[in-house]
């Protein structure tokens, strides 16, 4: 069953963030569980071998983050976010990939992942990439995330496709909903968005599950884009 991103935010107080790891080598994919359950103290609900496992056992474990390596058997890495997160945006996938070729990163990105993270990482950087994945701040390998941030205007410097109808009247944000929003389109994670504010984290995620509900989008990919179309990241 879909589960928004603010139910998965609310049900983590209370228990373990439910991880799934996703790699076609046996022995790495049951050390990275291993670590993230015995090291992290991260509830490993699933893992799989290849892409269309992947897709059947996240659908019946229901993971709140997919640690997710792009070469697969059967179903590419990217193919594979893409489904998943198309049934359920409050899904995040951080990929963790031995290629740093800018190609991947986007081509992950625009599938739908939250973050990158390189093989050569740590356990402890694992560790953490996994728990800020799971409230939605966008974890990259050091150099990436200027290029993610670079794709987005990239992206948004692009013309609209024409839809042949009026566009209806932008949804009414409110002064921190736009300030919050503003913060996410510069780059900064949620805990960055916190200390300029001097609000809680949780309140930043607040605002932006708001803020994506009013304007009717679906993660923080369709966010940055939107902020940046309406040149919010130079504000």
């Amino acid at each position: 069953m879909d589960r928004t991103t603010a139910d998965r935010a609310a049900a983590g107080q209370d228990r373990a963030i439910r991880v799934m790891v996703v790699d076609d080598h046996p022995m790495w994919r049951d050390a990275v569980a291993r670590d993230l359950a015995e090291a992290g103290g991260l509830d490993v609900v699933a893992t799989a071998g290849d892409g269309e496992q992947a897709v059947r056992r996240a659908a019946a474990a229901a993971p709140d983050v997919l640690v997710l390596d792009l070469n697969l058997p059967l179903k590419p890495g990217v193919q594979v976010c893409k489904e998943l997160v198309g049934a359920d945006p409050g899904l995040r996938v951080l990929v963790l990939s031995a290629s740093g070729e800018h190609a991947d990163v986007l081509e992950a990105v625009k599938s739908g992942a939250t973050g990158y993270l390189l093989k050569s990482a740590s356990t402890e950087e694992l560790i953490d990439a996994v728990r800020r994945t799971a409230v939605g701040d966008p974890v990259f390998t050091p150099g990436l995330a200027g290029l993610v941030l670079g794709e987005y205007r990239r992206l948004a410097a692009e013309p609209a496709p024409a839809s042949g109808t009026d566009e209806p009247k932008a949804p009414q944000l409110t002064d921190r909903e736009t300030e919050v929003l503003r913060l996410v389109a510069k780059g900064l994670s949620y805990k960055q968005i916190a200390e300029r504010l001097v609000i809680s984290h949780r309140t930043v995620q607040n605002h932006v599950q708001n803020t994506l509900g009013k304007l009717q989008l679906h993660n923080r990919v369709e966010l940055v884009r939107y902020a940046i179309e309406r040149g919010l990241d130079d504000a």
